[in-house]
């Protein structure tokens, strides 16, 4: 009765949320398929809600993966390529500014001349391509802000209220036990590591998009329930982050608020020198806390110990193994065959690094980390072009550029289908589209006309609203 009872306040307050948070969003029908691959993507595969007996994470179904997720997310990827298909010169307009990451997914795609599995390589591969056009869909949304806004609580309305649910009323849906045998609280996630990191991703999404309601239009009625409803599901954030024992993205998540909260009220913080240096400052202190024992008890304080969890003797395992320390062992072709079963039996069944560094050292080698690099220098050289215009979304694209960095210290996410990538790809490949879309008011209209024009996208702006 008492789980009933949970289940049935859960809806209400999900429902409580989507009335009062309905806003005068414009989005286009083509959204729900970047929402349905991104709810998958920040909870489990459909095959793990629905054969529930299944282990998580188990070693077939990781090497062989599921029919049902596979069609699935088939559909969606044919149903966002006809999408881009008839956006079609915005989208090649935005790739072309882009041309690093096509590089590195060629790359990843070349591997298969060397890779042992080239069948498990062409599938992920191929998944990989599904980010790359969800993220495309929402840049390419005629109010691609409105679009962000709306899948930002779209998700976390649904995500955060339904793992507390989980966590408290169904403890054999919503928590499980570590490989050492530890309780986890993992809610709607696989396991606690995915649950924060969702809850990392999505707070810092909703405290940006709460200071854009607040300080973006008068107060009316409207405005205060948008409010309330960020308040309410952000609260919901908190208490997850700080009862699931997620350090890494506790860690993330209260710095990058920093970074969003400094770069829209301060204008020294919009520096660009000020602001490398502040990002500097901050991923050098992560790092040097947790691979260079700097601070005495800071990792003792956040619940670490020197072996980063198990994670130093991981690493000094897998890396040995290296099949070739240039080119890898081909992209997502490290974690199967016989070094999966070997790692079964020396690491207890584990299927990543934790550490994203690595993870593309064994999976892509040398090249696919200077590649790498690359990206995600360049990808910050044009944010931070928008934090020094005070574009709206410039500090939250700075806070996603920093997750990335920071939380794959500890965690491997520079892989298909997890949010850390995702929007750390679409705060890059928005870049140039939301430099010349969001602060319209600083140009006449003919000229802000001509610019999208002449990079082949499609004005969505009218000489009344300027």
């Amino acid at each position: 009765m008492i789980p009933l009872l949970g289940s049935f306040g859960t809806v209400l307050i999900i429902y409580g949320l989507f009335r009062f948070n309905r806003g005068a969003f414009k989005v286009t029908n083509a959204i729900w398929a970047p929402y349905v691959w991104l709810l998958i993507a920040s909870s489990r595969p459909l095959s793990n809600w629905l054969s529930l007996s299944e282990p998580v994470g188990a070693s077939t179904a990781y090497v062989d993966g599921s029919p049902l997720d596979r069609n699935v997310l088939t559909l969606l990827l044919v149903v966002g390529i006809v999408t881009l298909y008839r956006r079609q010169k915005q989208a090649l307009a935005i790739l072309s500014k882009d041309w690093l990451i096509l590089a590195y997914f060629a790359y990843c795609l070349a591997s298969v001349l060397w890779c042992d599995y080239p069948e498990v390589l062409l599938k992920r591969w191929i998944r990989s391509i599904g980010d790359i056009v969800m993220i495309l869909i929402i840049i390419t949304e005629p109010h691609w802000m409105d679009a962000l806004k709306w899948l930002f609580t779209r998700i976390s309305f649904i995500l955060m209220p339904a793992s507390i649910l989980l966590i408290r009323f169904y403890p054999s849906l919503g928590r499980f036990y570590s490989r050492g045998g530890v309780p986890e609280w993992t809610g709607v996630g696989t396991d606690k590591n995915a649950l924060g990191m969702i809850c990392m991703i999505y707070g810092a999404a909703l405290l940006w998009y709460g200071l854009s309601v607040y300080r973006g239009r008068p107060a009316t009625r409207q405005r205060k329930r948008e409010l309330w409803t960020i308040g309410i599901v952000f609260a919901m954030i908190l208490y997850l982050l700080f009862v699931v024992n997620s350090q890494t993205a506790l860690a993330c998540f209260l710095l990058s608020n920093v970074l969003i909260i400094l770069t829209t009220y301060s204008r020294m913080f919009r520096k660009p020198g000020i602001v490398t240096l502040m990002m500097v400052a901050m991923v050098g202190v992560c790092y040097c806390v947790l691979f260079l024992g700097v601070g005495g008890g800071a990792l003792s304080a956040i619940g670490r110990d020197s072996s980063l969890t198990g994670r130093t003797e991981v690493w000094k395992t897998v890396i040995p193994y290296a099949k070739n320390v240039w080119l890898g062992a081909g992209y997502e072709n490290f974690w199967v065959g016989e070094r999966m079963e070997l790692f079964e039996r020396l690491l207890g069944g584990l299927n990543q690094a934790h550490n994203g560094y690595i993870e593309i050292y064994l999976n892509l080698g040398w090249v696919g980390l200077s590649l790498l690099a690359a990206i995600i220098l360049g990808g910050y050289l044009k944010v931070l072009k928008l934090v020094r215009n005070n574009i709206e979304t410039g500090g939250l694209r700075l806070a996603f550029i920093f997750i990335c960095l920071v939380y794959n210290f500890t965690e491997a996410s520079f892989k298909m289908q997890s949010p850390v990538w995702i929007f750390f790809l679409w705060a890059i490949m928005g870049a140039s589209y939301a430099a010349k879309t969001s602060n319209p008011r600083k140009k006449p209209f003919a000229a802000v006309q001509a610019d999208l024009l002449g990079t082949g996208l499609r004005p969505t702006l009218s000489a009344q609203s300027l």
